[in-house]
């Protein structure tokens, strides 16, 4: 079993964007070292718990930062950009670092409306103007043209010595049909949505047409995860990721908060509800118990590589969890 890691730069209560970002850089670093087999870091705008807006940027700092673990984004959201500056980004960023550059992309927001609108305002979440992005990003990336085609006269800049992997990413599954088509890597965001996943990746693998850059499909899932083998510790994070997911689904934003602002919150029976279902999405508990249910998903999905979205509010709480996963999974045994 691989496990791979996907970051989102969270901003503790009474932190910085600063701080958050390098806890990204340690958390690279400390996963490197223990056998995790890619770091991704996320997409958000307007979002003022999360720092990362930016992935080809910190994806730069943190390849530089390491050795040999892949580094990639979770992912760029396509509709707010070019294809030819999203080829442009990571080709330098396969040229700088070749053989390590993953190029996950999503179609999501990655945050409101209202900022996405700004961020590009010809934007339509249109299908087809997702698939001509496609279309045109293959393109670019493996330098192949029809005469006449625009990409006849326009390169994407620099040419590196190989292609970074391509990824869509989905928790809805649709995505995925596209994945299929172009030939590219699944990565399924059960932290997102924990319904209908299996039945996605089995129609991702059902249709998957061989490209040029990968023969056989492939699929990784994405989960909510927080190990600690101190019980206490385990139910202080999960009472603030229920409180964490009823703010942003009710209030469309989640404002730093640390566990005594909320230990004595009363919730309604519809908040209980929501809990519940929320609590599907993630895995929390000493290191035998996640390692139990991550490979019951395992089964489930029928993958061989899980990504793990760290919960833990706590730097050295965070580091610990992929310490205890590591160890409990044998990740150093499995790259040695």
């Amino acid at each position: 079993m691989k496990l791979s890691v996907l970051d989102q730069s969270p901003i503790r209560k009474g932190s910085t964007a600063r701080e958050a970002l390098q806890e990204t850089v340690a958390l690279a670093k400390l996963t490197e070292e223990l056998g995790y087999t890619r770091f991704w870091v996320s997409e958000h705008h307007n979002v003022t718990s999360l720092a990362g807006t930016t992935p080809e940027i910190l994806i730069a700092h943190l390849a530089g930062q390491t050795e040999s673990i892949r580094v990639g984004s979770g992912g760029v959201m396509l509709p707010h950009y070019s294809a030819l500056k999203v080829a442009e980004n990571f080709r330098m960023l396969e040229t700088l670092f070749p053989g390590r550059i993953d190029l996950g992309m999503g179609r999501a927001p990655g945050g409101d409306r209202v900022t996405a609108s700004l961020l590009n305002p010809t934007n339509t979440f249109s299908d087809q103007d997702l698939v001509q992005q496609l279309f045109d990003l293959q393109n670019y990336l493996n330098d192949r043209y029809a005469p006449g085609s625009v990409q006849a006269k326009v390169r994407a800049m620099p040419i590196p010595p190989s292609v970074p992997e391509q990824w869509m990413l989905s928790s809805s599954g649709q995505s995925g049909a596209l994945a299929a088509h172009f030939g590219m890597g699944f990565s399924f965001a059960h932290f997102i949505n924990p319904h209908g996943g299996p039945e996605a990746v089995r129609h991702y693998r059902a249709r998957f047409q061989p490209s040029e850059n990968l023969e056989q499909p492939q699929v990784n899932v994405a989960i909510f995860v927080f190990c600690s083998n101190d019980p206490e510790t385990v139910q202080r994070q999960q009472a603030m990721i229920d409180y964490r997911f009823l703010q942003y689904e009710t209030r469309g934003r989640v404002d730093p908060f640390d566990y005594n602002d909320i230990k004595t919150v009363d919730y309604s029976p519809a908040e209980e509800a929501r809990i519940q279902h929320n609590r599907q999405r993630m895995i929390m508990g000493n290191a035998e118990e996640v390692k139990r249910q991550l490979l019951a998903y395992a089964d489930q999905y029928e993958v061989d590589e899980l990504m793990l979205v760290n919960v833990g509010t706590e730097l050295e709480e965070r580091l610990e969890s992929y310490r205890l996963l590591a160890d409990v999974f044998e990740l150093k045994s499995a790259v040695v």
